[in-house]
């Protein structure tokens, strides 16, 4: 490849790579539109940061990818150091509402934040302000201190009584019976009294935090306000060693590939997606490598040799190697089979043979020729002495090969 053609293929795969990478730092990941509060998200709405900062403070932070039919089976262990996460998760079943309600009666600990269904097995809904609703009406403050949370779209109720009511005959199928505390702590309000986060202790010493707006726990939120200072002691209670994230019921079950999980990840994570447009760029770089460029490079000539030059570098060979007698032999032993003659002759035997020959000719010219062979194998001499045996078995031959006569008129 010529020097400018080589310059122009490292120019173009540079201007790849930089776009590339550029690429790679500029595109926005998935995360950045999902609005789910999982914690393997690390979008303004997802709730990783809030992972990361809980582990940092020394706590396990597990995330569950399990349904929780069996989460009941926990309430006899009492386990107050572990505490459940629900994070604004999609609505679970009724038989898992009924094991979550059964955990927290038994003695378990659980946090809910938004809209999850499990609140009101407790008694409560989260219920979402109105449009018009004014900055006094959903700013947020923590009692008993200065903190102020930023403005709240949501507070918690009461069930009504005849809810409760129709609850508690278990005349509907679809919601479990509620199980009411025998305290209630507000963690978190507004300034006109509304409930934000409630603390609910049962007598079995289980403990259920209700969180009305789940935007609290976010990363945005977490990140840019000072919400933070006032909900992650909510998480720190002394007995809390581990938290357990519920990520089944946002979507992250335990299912799928190792391939599709690994082509979804190169697809949708700025680092994957980096390695797939490095990948493009490695294949057009081979491609501009594989096509030639311009006209067909000039080289040097490599003809085969003609068998003139073979026989020329043969007889060379044998001058180097002192084969002259070998030659000359090689040509008599010719001769003799060319007669018609098999069989090897004794040491000496060629000299007898030609004397036989020489009587054996009718022509002078042929006679003359044999004794030039002759004089060849009993005279020393250099090369050309291998010359002059090939011209004398030429002649030889031409006195003993049988003439061709034109046909009479």
């Amino acid at each position: 490849m010529r020097r400018g053609e080589r310059a122009v293929v490292i120019g173009g795969v540079t201007v790849l790579v930089l776009v590339a990478l550029w690429g790679a730092l500029s595109a926005p990941g998935r995360d950045r539109d999902d609005d789910r509060l999982s914690t393997y998200l690390t979008g303004p709405s997802g709730a990783k940061g809030l992972a990361q900062t809980l582990r940092r403070l020394g706590m396990t932070v597990e995330q569950r990818r399990r349904p929780y039919f069996d989460l009941a089976a926990d309430s006899g262990r009492r386990r107050p150091e572990r505490l459940y996460a629900f994070l604004d998760i999609e609505r679970p079943t009724t038989q898992e509402l009924t094991a979550i309600r059964d955990y927290v009666a038994g003695g378990g600990r659980i946090l809910t934040a938004g809209v999850t269904g499990i609140e009101a097995c407790f008694g409560y809904r989260s219920r979402r302000l109105s449009r018009d609703a004014d900055n006094d009406t959903r700013a947020a403050v923590v009692p008993g201190s200065a903190r102020r949370l930023p403005p709240t779209w949501r507070v918690l109720r009461r069930l009504p009584a005849e809810s409760l009511a129709v609850a508690a005959t278990a005349l509907d199928a679809d919601r479990c019976a509620p199980h009411l505390p025998t305290q209630a702590d507000t963690l978190a309000r507004t300034m006109r009294g509304a409930a934000v986060a409630l603390r609910l202790r049962f007598p079995s010493r289980g403990e259920a935090i209700l969180l009305a707006d789940a935007r609290y726990l976010s990363n945005r939120i977490l990140k840019d306000t000072d919400a933070g200072v006032a909900v992650l002691p909510w998480f720190l209670d002394g007995r809390t060693r581990q938290v357990v994230v519920d990520e089944y019921h946002l979507g992250f079950g335990a299912g799928g590939t190792l391939p599709g999980a690994s082509w979804a990840w190169l697809r949708h994570h700025p680092a994957g997606w980096a390695i797939l447009q490095l990948f493009g760029v490695a294949l057009v770089a081979l491609a501009m490598t594989a096509v030639r460029f311009g006209p067909a490079r000039s080289v040097i000539e490599r003809r085969r040799r003609s068998p003139l030059e073979h026989l020329e570098a043969l007889a060379a060979g044998l001058e180097g190697a002192g084969g002259v007698d070998t030659a000359v032999g090689l040509t008599v032993s010719g001769l003799r089979r060319r007669l018609g003659r098999v069989g090897l002759l004794p040491a000496g035997g060629e000299r007898a043979w030609l004397a036989a020959l020489e009587l054996a000719l009718p022509t002078p010219t042929g006679r003359n020729a044999v004794r030039r062979l002759q004089r060849t194998i009993n005279q020393p001499g250099g090369p050309e002495r291998a010359l002059a045996a090939a011209q004398a078995v030429e002649d030889v031959w031409e006195e003993l090969r049988p003439r061709t006569t034109r046909a009479g008129f």
